[in-house]
């Protein structure tokens, strides 16, 4: 038996609220489990060094993520395997998929602002998927909320208990530190210098710090929660660690326990119901698909979690959708855009597998004549529609190519009217479209014209027949690219209109898709 699948697995996604840290925290997590020798900064266009997990072009340009990616580290005798999610709302689907891949999440909560918007979307589909999460509240040495409101705050919002793991020794200018529950010690504050962790009689504390730190850690020790990593891994409390991403403070503390805290492979669900990480069969299933990770050769990968069983490099699977058998003999793991060939690995962890266009989102491969397919992956209902056309009709081949290309990445949406079959790209928000326009012109060499739409729902027919006479400009009736009926209304009224107008037709939002 290899070290390598002895090894404990922990694979988790870092969400958050766009400018919370995120990334931030994923580089600092990397730099200090060795995986890089040095943080990028997403503020670092000039000097050319960028956030390590951002690594298409237009990320770089930006500022922000765009595209989940993939990292994998070995920290204390554990695999650790990273999947950093865009923030920003318009790549929510991307966010969401990807959160169907881990056992455990890290949710980023910016201490100056509390909850916000995004991560409150985000956090609702971890807790109805059971995903387990452990938060980090970032900026410490910045002026925020109070620990205590933060914490009353994730308890009221989220519907959920809290447990400080450690607690701070004031914040922004006054901030001297942070003291850890479990042994008592201090890491001290200093900046501009590393950081040291002491006893709380080295710490040197001024004697109305200590009481009031006194006086908090009794506040929480008699009106707080106790600690039950039960309701930790059944998604109904949360570890709360503070500390400053930036500063590279309380992230060693947070790692340390990370380790501990965060859930192994958990079962999947299935057709045939629940699936065993250590059962013998291997199987998977796709959660990505990203196309030109490599500008040179212009390959597309398949990013696989796998559930069960052990993957073993050259070996013949089943993908289960088709009945189709194929070799996967180009396999990777991943460091952002970095990859090198893996032979072997195991439940838990992600790999890419080259992929000539095969794969689907959501397809499962699997060994064996036990043929199953694991739980539909989400389908996020789009909010914005628009008309794309090849401004140079002799592109129409690469227009094609790129189109369908990154519609299968599973980031934007295809719609087709029956009739002049107009292609329609549905998106969750202008920046989708913005990142597609610049894809299709750097990577595939065309450049696109968009028509935007004034229509903004999005309804899948799911039982009754829908006629010509039923729809009309304000009632746009389409195909999906699984040549599923969609109309695409106006707005709510169209929408409430039509429902009472035929009631008959049943028209589903594409959420009840989502779990």
């Amino acid at each position: 038996m290899s070290k390598q699948e002895t090894l404990p697995r922990k694979t988790f996604a870092i969400i958050s609220h766009p400018d919370a840290g995120k990334t931030t925290l994923t580089e600092k997590v990397l730099l200090l489990g060795g995986g890089i020798r040095k943080a990028g900064t997403v503020k670092g266009k000039k000097s050319g060094v960028y956030a390590t997990s951002d690594w298409m072009e237009i990320e770089k340009q930006r500022g922000i993520s765009v595209t989940s990616s993939v990292m994998q580290l070995e920290y204390e005798g554990v695999q650790i395997n990273i999947l950093d999610t865009p923030g920003h709302q318009d790549f929510s689907e991307d966010t969401y998929r990807t959160l169907t891949a881990v056992d455990t999440a890290v949710m980023v909560i910016d201490g100056t602002k509390g909850i916000e918007a995004q991560t409150l979307k985000l956090f609702k589909v971890c807790k109805m998927r059971g995903i387990p999460i452990l938060t980090f509240i970032n900026k410490l040495d910045r002026e925020g909320k109070e620990p205590l409101d933060l914490l009353a705050e994730i308890e009221e919002v989220l519907e959920m208990e809290t447990y400080a793991m450690n607690w701070p020794i004031g914040m922004g200018k006054t901030l001297k530190g942070i003291y850890n529950r479990s042994d008592q010690s201090v890491e001290v504050f200093i900046e501009g210098q590393e950081h040291q962790v002491v006893s709380l009689e080295e710490a040197g504390l001024r004697d109305y710090e200590t009481e009031k730190l006194d006086e908090d850690i009794m506040l929480l020790d008699e009106a707080g929660n106790t600690f039950s990593m039960e309701k930790v891994r059944d998604g109904k409390m949360t570890p709360v660690f503070f500390g400053s991403a930036l500063s590279n403070f309380g992230v060693q503390g947070f790692l340390e326990q990370f380790v501990q805290l965060a859930a192994p492979p958990q079962p999947r669900q299935s057709s045939k119901g629940e699936v065993q990480p250590n059962a013998p069969q291997f199987s998977g299933f796709i959660f990505k698909i990203q196309a030109n990770m490599n500008p040179k050769h212009r390959d597309r990968i398949a990013f696989l979690r796998i559930c069960s069983g052990a993957f073993e490099r050259g070996m013949d699977v089943t993908l289960a959708r088709t009945g189709k058998r194929i070799k996967l003999a180009q396999s990777h793991q991943f460091f952002a855009s970095e990859r090198e060939t893996v032979d072997t690995a195991y439940a838990g962890d992600i790999i890419g597998i080259y992929d000539s266009g095969n794969y689907q989102v959501g397809d499962t491969l699997l060994t064996g004549n036990d043929v199953f397919q694991y739980e539909e992956l989400p389908q996020f209902p789009p909010e914005r529609f628009a008309k794309v056309i090849a401004k140079n009709a002799l592109k129409h081949k690469h227009f094609h190519k790129g189109l369908h290309q990154l519609v299968q990445e599973g980031t934007i949406q295809l719609y087709r009217t029956p009739y002049f079959d107009d292609y329609i790209l549905g998106a969750v928000g202008e920046l989708q479209y913005q990142v597609f326009e610049y894809r299709m012109k750097n990577e595939y060499n065309v450049d696109i014209e968009l028509t935007y739409l004034p229509h903004s729902l999005a309804r899948w027919v799911v039982e009754g027949e829908v006629t010509d006479r039923m729809t009309d400009s304000r009632k746009l009736l389409v195909k999906d690219l699984h040549e599923r009926t969609v109309i695409l209304f106006e707005n709510d009224f169209t929408y409430n209109w039509f429902k009472d107008k035929y009631p008959e037709v049943k028209l589903s939002s594409g959420w009840d898709m989502l779990f």
